[in-house]
């Protein structure tokens, strides 16, 4: 526990501020009466007052009472551990939680006194609390200026209809209506302001995470997880029966995993679908949230980051009337993304278009959109046997991942129809080499695959604060520039950090390997070749790796060194 604040009367400060001459005898025994009368802090009273200016005050509280003293000024608090304290105390006491360490809570106060507020913030959140003096009016400015914040930011999820929900694929409506009567207030903000602050900062993912003496809530952000906040363990459950309820599953069940879907309607053009997973752990249920922006299919071919060699080959193959196109590359790698961005482009009125996906992430008037339910049977290749028999003119599936499914795409890829997929695997070369592995003859994959493109989303440089960086021209050989690019002069940058960006970076681009199956690549398929065959005639052709397209980004600016090694790199 923290060591408890000095209990001294306020006459101990009155008499300070007499002997330095910031108030007389008469003032100070008038200002303790009519405190006392008003029942008001005696600080508070002094400054309402202006008998006392705020910086002498709290100068004088220091020393009095032995607590340091903070320029609240001064300090940033973009990432003060405000969600760690109840709002309500916050309001009622007029405090502001400024840092964690460990299980100790520093809080800013203006009376030292109020012993009150510490013990009930002590009791609240379980920590250890140490007060931190501030002057009253930076501090009455600052919690001000976030307590606005906070009710604009609830103010805007109300008007965007935030409890809204669409019924997802769990338990039905009525079972969960009756379940959202026991959610209390405090919670189903808090679930609202993460949600929203995730949406706003354009993260993809949100993880809710118990433990044995904490709880963790972090976001990926431009692909990387951040923490944002540790409410109370104590309240973990509620939390998660909160997020349960609003994703349609049995709250009662926390033995087996669980699929849900929130549905949120941000404005009238624009929804936000939220895929909502729960997993058993041994300290209580993991949640974690995929945001799902519908927005995403209209991010524009020239958006993704290909050079224009890159994307000419790809508008060229999806252009064809039949054949295979395949991207690859690992989760979270903007696959679903490239392929949306490629149905948008060929999604016209004369045009039939099917896809069956595990599950839909993004949601597009005018296509025919299947969830893959293999507890029904339907499975991709029965849901591209089906397509099979609707006279589609693109079909797209969301992942090959067996024999069965391959062999029913290269069929259709082979009988007029355009099939595009997703693989798992590192880069375009190791996609023939696995379907060839899966069983499809080496003959059908040299005749139906038209492209294949690996791909990873890397962020992007800010701007606004990224530096130059020098590099030894060993360093930059190593790292794969050539002796002709170094000589012709290479501007490196690194990231450095600003208001509008996040640790140097602000947003993703992708870094692509694209190749088209020749002639002689498929020689060389039919003849059992390896991927590294396949790697070494895709580069005598012209295909450059993704090490080679990212140093192409990285030679103009957009990506860091760091960055560029972190995603390609093995």
């Amino acid at each position: 526990m923290a060591t408890a604040t000095p209990q001294i009367t306020p006459a101990g400060l009155t008499q300070r501020l007499i002997r330095e001459h910031l108030l007389s005898e008469h003032q100070a025994s008038t200002a303790q009466q009519e405190a006392a009368r008003r029942r008001q802090p005696l600080i508070h009273y002094l400054i309402a007052e202006k008998l006392v200016d705020s910086l002498s005050i709290a100068t004088a509280a220091s020393q009095e009472f032995g607590v340091p003293l903070l320029d609240l000024g001064a300090m940033t608090l973009m990432e003060q551990p405000f969600e760690l304290v109840d709002e309500r105390l916050v309001r009622k006491h007029r405090v502001l939680p400024i840092h964690r360490r460990g299980k100790r809570l520093f809080v800013a106060v203006s009376d030292p006194t109020n012993d009150r507020a510490l013990e009930e913030i002590r009791f609240n959140t379980g920590f250890a609390v140490d007060a931190i003096l501030v002057e009253e009016a930076k501090l009455s400015r600052t919690l001000d200026r976030i307590l606005a914040a906070q009710d604009a930011a609830m103010t805007e999820i109300m008007e965007t209809d935030l409890e809204q929900l669409e019924l997802g694929q769990g338990q039905p409506e009525e079972d969960a209506e009756s379940d959202l009567h026991t959610d209390d207030a405090p919670i189903v903000r808090y679930v609202n302001k993460i949600l929203l602050d995730a949406i706003t900062g354009g993260a993809s993912d949100i993880h809710f995470e118990p433990y044995e003496k904490y709880f963790r809530i972090r976001i990926r952000q431009d692909g990387i997880l951040r923490e944002v906040a540790n409410p109370p363990v104590s309240i973990a459950g509620r939390l998660v029966a909160r997020l349960k309820v609003m994703s349609r599953m049995n709250i009662a069940e926390r033995r087996i995993p669980q699929d849900g879907r929130i549905k949120l309607k941000i404005s009238r053009s624009r929804d936000i679908d939220f895929r909502v997973n729960t997993l058993p752990t041994l300290y209580g249920e993991k949640v974690v949230l995929r945001i799902l922006d519908s927005s995403a299919a209209t991010v524009g071919i020239d958006r993704l980051g290909m050079d224009p060699v890159q994307k000419e080959a790809f508008l060229e193959c999806i252009g064809k009337p039949y054949g295979m196109v395949l991207v690859t590359g690992p989760t979270g790698s903007g696959k679903t993304v490239t392929l949306y961005s490629a149905l948008n482009i060929l999604n016209k009125p004369d045009i039939n278009i099917s896809t069956v996906e595990d599950p839909v992430e993004i949601q597009v008037p005018g296509i025919n959109q299947v969830n893959m339910n293999p507890k029904t049977g339907l499975t991709f290749a029965a849901a591209l046997r089906a397509f099979l028999r609707q006279d589609p003119d693109i079909v797209m599936v969301g992942e090959i991942r067996d024999l069965e499914t391959a062999e029913i795409a290269v069929k259709a890829a082979q009988t007029g129809h355009l099939v595009l997929s997703t693989l798992h695997t590192n880069d375009a070369p190791q996609s023939l080499v696995r379907l060839a592995n899966m069983g499809v003859a080496p003959f059908n994959i040299a005749s139906s695959v038209l492209l294949i493109m690996a791909q990873r989303l890397a962020r992007k440089l800010c701007p606004h604060c990224r530096q130059p960086e020098e590099l030894p021209r060993e360093a930059l050989l190593e790292e794969g520039f050539t002796e002709d690019e170094i000589d012709a002069g290479i501007t490196l940058y690194k990231p450095v950090g600003c208001e509008q960006c996040v640790n140097g970076y602000k947003g993703r681009i992708g870094i692509f390997q694209v190749i088209q199956v020749s002639e002689a690549m498929g020689q060389l398929i039919m003849g059992g070749g390896t991927s590294f065959q396949l790697a070494e005639l895709a580069a005598q052709e012209g295909f450059a790796d993704l090490r080679r397209s990212g140093l192409t980004k990285v030679k103009a600016g957009l990506l860091s060194l760091q960055e560029l090694n972190r995603v390609t790199k093995d």
